[in-house]
């Protein structure tokens, strides 16, 4: 090591120059600080919490449509393979062939014909209640004709909705169906979080998944 005025050598580990005296010059390397280089931690090791969360869009309007035509044709084929034994053994089938034109009905054919008719909007009204209550509030969170499309359906924060919030959703349809031109479900294309009035009711989203 050299002074930095007069040049002469220096001993290592010396503080001033024993020939005029200027303080040693500082070495870069010994006075900067040791750096710690951050180690690349595993994707095993980061715990889940501090995961960024994983962005969903909206589902539009004609994606639930698709889904919603899915699950009717689903609902459709377990209507008929469960309402068909019903009619054989509520009698509504030989009770129908019965009636011939030009003769009084008989009172007690009016009361089987209603009360058939009465038992399978029951049952339909019933089975279809349970299917999208159950599966929009299993793991999937989505029926099987939303779960083709990769759609779910969460509550306002994005979480998995209870039995009772999907069996509100679904009962609420019906007061969307009653809106004219279909105005109730045809929310869900203009409004801005995409919700129907249903979801608006229950508090629910559709999200892409």
């Amino acid at each position: 090591m050299y002074c930095s005025k007069c040049g002469s050598t220096m001993a290592p580990n010396t503080a001033y120059c024993q020939i005029c005296g200027i303080p040693a010059p500082v070495d870069p390397l010994l006075s900067a600080p040791a750096q710690t280089i951050p180690q690349a931690s595993s994707a095993a090791g980061v715990s889940p919490h501090w995961l960024p969360p994983v962005s969903r869009s909206y589902a539009g309007f004609w994606l639930r449509f698709v889904a919603h035509l899915l699950d009717g044709f689903l609902v459709g084929m377990l209507f008929i393979a469960i309402c068909v034994p019903i009619l054989f053994l509520t009698g509504l089938g030989a009770a129908l062939q019965s009636v011939t034109r030009g003769q009084e009905p008989d009172p007690a054919v009016i009361a089987t014909f209603v009360s058939s008719i009465v038992l399978l909007i029951g049952v339909s009204l019933l089975g279809t209640w349970l299917y999208y209550a159950y599966f929009e509030s299993s793991e999937w969170q989505a029926t099987v004709g939303k779960k083709v499309l990769n759609l779910v359906v969460t509550d306002l924060n994005g979480n998995r909705v209870s039995f009772a919030r999907a069996s509100g959703r679904f009962f609420a349809k019906i007061l969307s169906g009653f809106i004219p031109l279909g105005i109730g479900y045809i929310l869900a294309g203009i409004t801005e979080k995409k919700q129907a009035l249903h979801d608006m009711i229950a508090g629910c989203l559709v999200l892409r998944s």
